[in-house]
């Protein structure tokens, strides 16, 4: 079992899991997949739009369910939150089509738009346009790096699984790496 098999075969739905989160790298290596013909372009985009469209209706339902909650057990976050809410209520639109191009706070500010006074249409159907246009743009990124790299450096096919998994590898150790230096320390006592 090699690993073109593995992408053929799991490939839509690791970009399916990827992009209910953050997603951007899993769907960077998707479009270059696709570009070499491991995956089809149009179902990438396709399944990254669903993937990307129902986390972010994930994380804004839980916003309006559940965000005050959450908050009362973090109050560290109040303040980011609320200055969050404040841009929001006066760019409401602009907040739901920019979100996913945020690095970082493709979680935080669906969240942050359920907690706000926007309705869960007009979220729905913005959500939906961001989601597509993101889908498009980053697929795409990923399918001319493919043609990038096969014009200027032809014989990088012969390791480019090892590259693939490189980037996951890399991916995976700044998430982590992210997620360590924001746990709170604890403070030792006396």
């Amino acid at each position: 079992m090699d690993i073109a098999f593995l992408i053929a075969r799991f490939g839509y739905a690791a970009v399916f899991a990827g992009t209910l989160l953050e997603g951007e790298t899993v769907l960077l290596l998707a479009g270059y997949a696709a570009h070499r013909g491991y995956l089809d372009f149009a179902p990438v985009i396709g399944v990254a739009w669903l993937g990307a469209s129902l986390g972010d209706q994930l994380f804004f339902w839980l916003g309006r369910r559940h965000a005050r909650r959450l908050l009362a057990a973090r109050p560290a976050l109040n303040t980011k939150m609320a200055r969050a809410l404040a841009w929001i209520e006066r760019h409401p639109d602009l907040a739901i089509i920019a979100m996913r191009f945020l690095w970082g706070l493709r979680t935080a500010l669906p969240l942050a738009l359920g907690m706000s006074t926007v309705s869960w249409r007009r979220f729905f159907w913005l959500n939906l346009l961001s989601a597509a246009l993101w889908a498009a743009l980053v697929a795409g990124v990923g399918w001319s790096f493919g043609a990038l790299i096969a014009q200027r450096a032809p014989a990088w096919h012969r390791y480019e699984h090892w590259g693939m998994a490189a980037v996951v590898v890399l991916a995976l150790a700044a998430r982590g790496w992210r997620r360590w230096r924001a746990r709170p320390s604890k403070e030792s006592g006396p």
